[in-house]
């Protein structure tokens, strides 16, 4: 589901303060700050889109994340990679490299990191896989 910008904004701050008052909320936005109702009122609407959780005390609320930034993020770029480039992460990377204009260098590097950052999960499934099999005997 897509967020308005004023909902990310909130769901920023939220996922960096880990939980937070309106008050505290409101606080992290830059100048000009939004008001406190205002605040409140984002906050009870992501509430019922089900991206914030709270904790009464009395008569006020301390908000939580109930989405992680990384799974909001990834339901994004999965939505845009859909949505926009055919479902193909080759478009949609050739897309990026070409707006931000990459060097061939640069592709290379992002390419290594790529390869990198694979390999340390394929290692970390193996021994995810070989603890179970340990267990199972």
């Amino acid at each position: 589901m897509q967020l308005t910008k004023a909902e990310e904004q909130v769901m920023q701050i939220l996922w960096d303060l880990k939980e937070g008052w309106v008050k505290d909320i409101r606080d992290n936005f830059s100048e000009p700050k939004p008001a406190r109702n205002t605040v409140s009122t984002v906050v009870r609407v992501l509430e019922k889109k089900g991206y914030v959780g709270h904790k009464a005390y009395s008569n006020v609320h301390l908000y939580y994340p109930l989405i992680s930034k990384s799974d909001y993020s990834k339901s994004q770029l999965f939505g845009l990679m859909e949505g926009y480039f055919n479902n193909s992460f080759p478009a949609m990377a050739s897309f990026f490299a070409r707006e931000k204009d990459l060097t061939l260098v640069e592709l290379d590097e992002l390419l290594e990191d790529t390869r990198k950052e694979l390999s340390k999960s394929e290692e970390r499934k193996s021994k995810i896989q070989q603890h179970g099999h340990k267990k199972q005997k």
